[in-house]
């Protein structure tokens, strides 16, 4: 019998069953794919993910996968342009966006380094239940029998579609129906030198681009949703219309060759699941699944996987209840998302910038050093306070408005 058995070995899953298991706590992971792997996701771990990596020891593995790190981030946000060099914090650079396939292998590796189980292509069936509570899994691998697994914790981070969430039937609050569509793919040979993003209200797109492994660019573009079906009609028309909208990233990214196919979905939900019940918890987009637009995915998942294993480890120990610590693991994980939730919502719709924002924006772009402090913000390696004490006047001001 296991402590815990962890659903979905990829940015969520791998990471809880690698800190369960440093803390000498037997762990099955399974995943239903084989590795390495690609899946559909946005890349980039800003500078709190990276702050996890550095800590769990794994930041120096993503450095040397060929990832270049980010120190340069380009904003441009209803024809105004600010580019900057992120300034270092602790000696991490703005954020890495490796490639899942290569991520995620790296995080199964740090799991079985730290004594767990792994088991690939290993698709969970159904839960195993006793008398209301959760107590098992049933799967099998490929053409092979069902096999039965029990543990004293099931751990759902199989992601938006999350089996384990909806056996359970954990209920679902704060739901936002989907509001965008997205579609990205890769180029080789560009110009493209950190992270580039652009959004207009007037052409209700969005666009990104960031260096990945293999030293190629991920380009993606974010339509709004009621637009799906004339986008997949014709993707690689409407990629490049919207593409070159961008000019800052349209003229880098087309001296460069398009080198895969175009991934894409309209299934965006934006909600949060309740993370626990008698014998389960989940994590990870199975607990809180939003739009990729703010690209938070894989940093939020890093965060709620510490959360989790803090509330999982006083659990399982018995210094307190389960269920008084996954209680207090939900709100824990709500306060940060929520305030990033709520900003999320708003820019969803593609709101006009307001105009104390743009004030704020084009006073900025005119002081080379008070970009460089601005991108840092938008990173996370620069503090408001930090930037407040440099920046004039009537900037904190515009600051303090645009914040309120």
């Amino acid at each position: 019998m296991y402590d815990a058995i962890v659903v979905g070995a990829r940015c969520a899953g791998a990471p809880t069953a690698m800190l369960l298991a440093r803390r000498g706590y037997r762990v099955l992971l399974a995943d239903r794919s084989e590795f390495p792997s690609d899946t559909h996701s946005t890349h980039w771990i800003g500078y709190d993910g990276l702050a996890r990596l550095h800590r769990w020891g794994l930041l120096d593995r993503v450095a040397a996968s060929g990832c270049p790190p980010t120190r340069r981030r380009v904003i441009e946000r209803s024809g105004i342009r600010i580019a900057g060099t992120i300034p270092p914090r602790d000696g991490l650079p703005g954020g890495y966006a490796p490639r899942r396939k290569v991520l995620d292998s790296m995080l199964v590796e740090a799991a079985t380094d730290a004594g767990a189980e792994f088991r690939s292509r290993f698709a969970v069936q159904e839960l195993l239940w006793d008398g209301g509570k959760v107590v098992g899994v049933v799967g099998k691998r490929s053409g092979g029998p069902s096999i039965t697994e029990r543990a004293r914790l099931i751990v759902g981070a199989d992601g938006r579609n999350s089996l384990v969430a909806r056996a359970v039937n954990a209920p679902v609050y704060d739901i936002l129906r989907p509001q965008t569509c997205c579609y990205y793919t890769y180029w080789a040979d560009t110009e493209i030198d950190g992270l580039y993003s652009w959004s207009s209200p007037k052409a209700r797109r969005y666009q990104i681009a960031i260096p990945t492994n293999d030293g190629l660019v991920c380009t993606l573009i974010g339509w709004p949703h009621a637009e799906f079906a004339a986008i997949r009609a014709d993707i690689e028309r409407e990629f490049f219309a919207a593409l070159d909208l961008a000019d800052g990233i349209a003229q880098r990214v087309h001296c460069g060759r398009l080198v895969e196919r175009f991934y894409g979905t309209a299934d965006l939900p934006n909600y949060f699941r309740r993370p626990y019940g008698p014998g389960w918890a989940l994590v990870g987009d199975a607990g809180h699944p939003k739009d990729p637009m703010h690209a938070r995915g894989i940093r939020d998942a890093f965060r709620d996987v510490e959360l989790l294993v803090e509330a999982v480890d006083a659990g399982l120990s018995g210094r307190r209840s389960f269920p008084e610590a996954m209680t207090e693991y939900e709100q824990a994980r709500n306060v940060p998302a929520l305030s990033m939730y709520q900003k999320l919502r708003r820019d969803l719709r593609f709101p006009p910038l307001p105009g104390v924002e743009v004030r704020l924006l084009r006073a900025v772009a005119e002081d080379q050093g008070l970009a460089d402090l601005y991108v840092g913000m938008r990173t996370g390696t620069v503090t408001r306070m930090e930037f407040e004490a440099v920046a004039p006047a009537p900037i904190k001001q515009l600051l303090d408005e645009v914040a309120g």
